[in-house]
């Protein structure tokens, strides 16, 4: 029995649809409510109501009235308050001028754009201290002309504005763009933005696009001698000191024994020695580089000087790629700093193609919180034990012996080469037990002193 304030009436409609598939069913159901239930609902729907709208209004007022407008809303309302409560003239003619310049502006805002826009740029990829070229075409799709507009485009921590004439229905406006270069990272070209507003800045209103077009700006790179010609020879791999029945690298001859094939059999030590004689080889190993890149901005001077690590570090590994070697570029990942001495964690760069790797390394930084080289080179050598040669490449505030704990810490079998990058400095190497260190005061250091010999 339903109580005498209040009672549900339902109603369900029948079910429509196909017995193999889906059915939809659907239920309208009413509520009748008490006065003091329809009251009480009644005021919370108002407030929600009333809330809504003035959130609207201030998200309105937020994105149409700039301060200046502001100003002049506020004058407006203090003059008005001052003329009533103390007959103040000068208050009244406060209130008036700002309230007619306040409804000289609004004509500005009336109507809407349809604009369509295309923004074009001619590459997305350069190398550092270069442009990029572009246009921006803007079509009035309007059925009337539009008031004069700025589009403004971020570029990157910049902004560009285009400043948009008056456009008759169908009309359409092309603006050429040029936008600078000069440092390696990524551009984000985008999201554009159109204003209309009053010759004062007093109001004003925004339409956006979302797009947004990525712009690469690669390192500056100079050409590396073929590692071929220095430290790796074969085809194949470096020779190892492990042996083995089958490979490339000839070493030595032995006894026959049950087992062997007969296709390794050597047939002029056999006949010099009455029994058969075997080939033995040694092991090959496929040549993987190493490129170590030292991210801490504690060990560069200056922020041109870790720019010169980031190019002689993807100039070897753009040779090796090049090559067709296996490269591998690896630098510190960002820790935190509450768990630095607790985690251990390396970023490696796409090295499938040169693009990849160019595209990888314009978004390197140095920062403050990241792991040394030392600890960078120990966990390269846990990750990825079969390298033959390793470059680490590091600041001129690295002191030499931090750069031989870095070479201890792998294996001795690979060839480990530091690039010390100090601007200005003389060229030069020097050679220790573990480790060959190169310092270059320029990148085109880098190209003569691996020609002279730095790898073997």
């Amino acid at each position: 029995m339903s109580s005498p304030t209040e009672s549900r009436l339902s109603r369900t409609s029948a079910a429509t649809g196909t017995r193999t598939r889906a059915a939809t069913v659907t239920r309208y159901a009413e509520t009748r409510r008490g006065a003091v239930a329809g009251a009480v609902f009644g005021v919370r729907r108002a407030t929600r109501v009333g809330a809504n709208a003035i959130r609207r209004a201030v998200d309105w007022t937020r994105d149409t009235v700039s301060p200046a407008g502001l100003v002049l809303v506020i004058a407006v309302i203090g003059g008005v308050i001052a003329g009533v409560g103390f007959g103040w003239v000068e208050a009244w003619v406060v209130a008036a001028i700002a309230a007619l310049l306040l409804l000289a502006c609004v004509p500005f805002l009336l109507g809407a754009h349809d604009y369509r826009l295309e923004l074009v740029l001619d590459r997305d990829r350069v190398v550092a201290g270069s442009t990029v070229g572009g246009h921006l075409d803007l079509v009035n799709r309007g059925e009337r002309a539009s008031l004069p507009g700025v589009v403004d485009i971020p570029v990157g921590r910049g902004l560009v504005e285009v400043h948009v004439p008056l456009l008759r229905a169908g009309a359409q406006h092309r603006e050429n763009l040029t936008i600078g270069a000069e440092r390696r990272g990524v551009i984000d070209v985008g999201p554009m933005t159109i204003s209309r507003g009053d010759p004062l800045g007093i109001l004003h209103r925004d339409m956006s696009w979302p797009d947004v077009q990525r712009v690469y700006v690669h390192p500056v790179t100079v050409a590396i001698p073929s590692t071929s010609a220095g430290l790796i020879r074969d085809l194949e791999g470096t020779p190892t000191s492990d042996l083995t029945d089958s490979d490339l690298s000839f070493h030595a001859v032995r006894d026959y024994v049950a087992g062997d094939s007969q296709r390794h059999v050597h047939w002029k030590a056999t006949a010099r020695t009455g029994k058969l004689m075997v080939r033995q080889f040694e092991e090959s190993r496929h040549a993987r580089i190493a490129i170590l890149l030292d991210l801490d901005a504690a060990e560069f001077e200056t922020d041109d000087e870790f720019e010169m690590a980031v190019s002689a570090a993807s100039s070897l590994g753009l040779n090796g790629v090049r090559e067709g070697r296996d490269v591998l570029v690896a630098v510190s990942a960002p820790i935190p700093e509450f768990s630095r001495d607790a985690v251990m964690s390396i970023n490696t760069v796409p090295t499938q193609t040169p693009k990849a790797m160019l595209d990888g390394m314009a978004a390197i930084e140095s920062r403050a919180n990241v792991m040394r080289l030392e600890a960078v080179t120990a966990l390269t050598a846990q990750s990825f034990p079969d390298l033959s040669i390793a470059f680490l490449v590091t600041g001129s505030r690295m002191p030499l012996t931090r750069m031989r704990q870095a070479a201890i810490t792998l294996p001795a079998r690979i060839r480990t080469v530091a690039v010390r990058c100090e601007p200005g400095a003389e060229p030069s190497i020097r050679t220790a037990r573990e480790i060959t260190v190169i310092t270059i005061g320029a990148l085109d250091d880098l190209t003569k002193l691996l020609a002279r010999g730095a790898l073997r």
